[in-house]
């Protein structure tokens, strides 16, 4: 009986491992909801230069950092989000395509790292980190 138990889990592992349930079992990113939904938080940017950057981004495409893109956690991949810097009112529209910023700065209140062109849009990149409100469309 035990041995039985141990092969249909190790059976059942091995099958979601190499992906042969359909995909309507894994968990789905929904977008967000379509009342203006926002949240507050810091606002970092990254480039090629930055230390441990890949040549590409969480959803497969080469990263470049003269788009406007971001990375977040939790956000569906190509949803549009509005960065609005709260010292001065620039604000520009960017789309996800990476995973950040880091799990650290997470808890410290970072929410979103956008790549360097799209910083350098709403603030100067000297600053490095800047308060935004982001919302989503």
């Amino acid at each position: 009986m035990k041995k039985s138990i141990k092969r249909i889990t190790f059976i059942l592992t091995f099958a979601f491992a190499l992906g042969l349930f359909p995909r309507a079992m894994e968990p789905k990113l929904t977008a967000m909801p379509s009342p203006k939904y926002t949240r507050l938080g810091k606002a970092s940017w990254y480039s090629k230069k930055s230390p441990g950057i890949n040549r590409h981004t969480a959803n497969n495409e080469i990263f470049d950092d003269t788009d406007l893109t971001c990375a977040m956690w939790g956000v569906p991949f190509n949803q549009r989000i509005r960065v609005t810097n709260l010292s001065n009112g620039k604000s520009i529209i960017v789309r996800v395509n990476d995973r950040g910023p880091h799990k650290r700065f997470v808890r410290q209140g970072r929410i979103i790292d956008l790549t360097r062109a799209a910083f350098s849009l709403i603030e100067s990149p000297k600053s490095g980190l800047t308060n935004v409100e982001i919302e989503f469309l």
